[in-house]
């Protein structure tokens, strides 16, 4: 068998298992915390911080979000029985079916408010926490790899340029957002198949944003450019898809995403030293740009 062949023939069966060895990489992260204690270290603060934060938007954003979506779920219940009690008898069941429309309305809004609040964690909680997550990211990158990790210069001028990468990577997530989100956000006005495409298009969307987030660590520190970032997480799906799925699940349950954005941190280093770094390393060098 030709190399070519052999790899042609890796790459059928490393798909579909792919969507397994992706989704476990939060587990791998445990596992290397669990036998790597110098780690813990690196998460004590940004559990601090995730917490505070966590406390701001949960009682800023939960507990009114939910009482807002009860008002609105009964007022919604009480039009609907008026408008069923001037039906014939004889229709009276669909109230039943009102009912369960309720029921499920009120649990798309509640699962909505905790994705738009788990969201919010990830942005300002990486923020917050990136100086205690980029070193958690290194240490775990030492630790993958046996080597010191890939550090950029330390100079007034590289830490000026790191600065404006930052806001500009932050920028082009808002514009990534924007140009897909908002096709998305017209197709919900379309009664059924266009609502189902706006739910999955939009958790593709947010995964894709939490993989960026996971992942950012180690390609910052190669200076890579927002494009090439994007065709990293491309080229190593299904096992990015169902890793971002995975964490973007983590991170949108409550108070236990207090505690799974630094084991996702780690979880993402992995997953770039394992899937990315060798492909990476056999490119050209390229020159850093913002």
């Amino acid at each position: 068998m030709t190399q070519n062949s052999l790899k042609s023939s890796i790459s059928w069966w490393e798909k579909p298992l792919g969507l397994i060895t992706g989704a476990i990489y939060p587990l791998k992260a445990l596992q290397l915390f669990y036998h790597n204690p110098s780690l813990r270290g690196y998460v004590i603060f940004p559990v601090i911080v995730n917490f505070m934060v966590g406390i701001f938007l949960y009682f800023g954003l939960l507990l009114p979000g939910l009482n807002q979506i009860n008002k609105t779920v009964l007022m919604l219940d009480s039009k609907i029985d008026e408008w069923v009690a001037n039906l014939p008898q004889w229709l009276h069941y669909l109230e039943i079916l009102a009912n369960l429309l309720g029921w499920l309305l009120r649990v798309g809004l509640v699962t909505g408010l905790l994705l738009i609040i788990g969201f919010l964690l990830l942005q300002f909680g990486g923020i917050l926490g990136a100086p205690w997550y980029g070193q958690l990211s290194e240490k775990v990158e030492e630790l993958q790899t046996g080597q010191p990790a890939v550090l950029p210069p330390q100079t007034l001028t590289s830490s000026i340029q790191d600065i404006g990468r930052a806001i500009l990577y932050e920028l082009k997530k808002i514009g990534l957002q924007i140009l897909i989100g908002v096709p998305l956000l017209l197709l919900n006005f379309i009664p059924g198949f266009g609502t189902l495409l706006f739910t999955f298009g939009g958790i593709a969307l947010a995964s894709t944003i939490v993989c960026l987030d996971f992942l950012d660590s180690p390609m910052e520190r190669r200076r890579f450019r927002f494009r090439e970032k994007l065709k990293m997480i491309l080229r190593t799906f299904p096992a990015s898809g169902s890793f971002a799925l995975v964490c973007f699940g983590l991170v949108v349950i409550p108070f236990l995403n207090l505690l799974a954005i630094p084991v996702c941190v780690a979880a993402g280093t992995m997953f770039f030293c394992d899937r990315i770094l060798l492909n990476y390393s056999s490119q050209p060098e390229r020159t850093t740009q913002i």
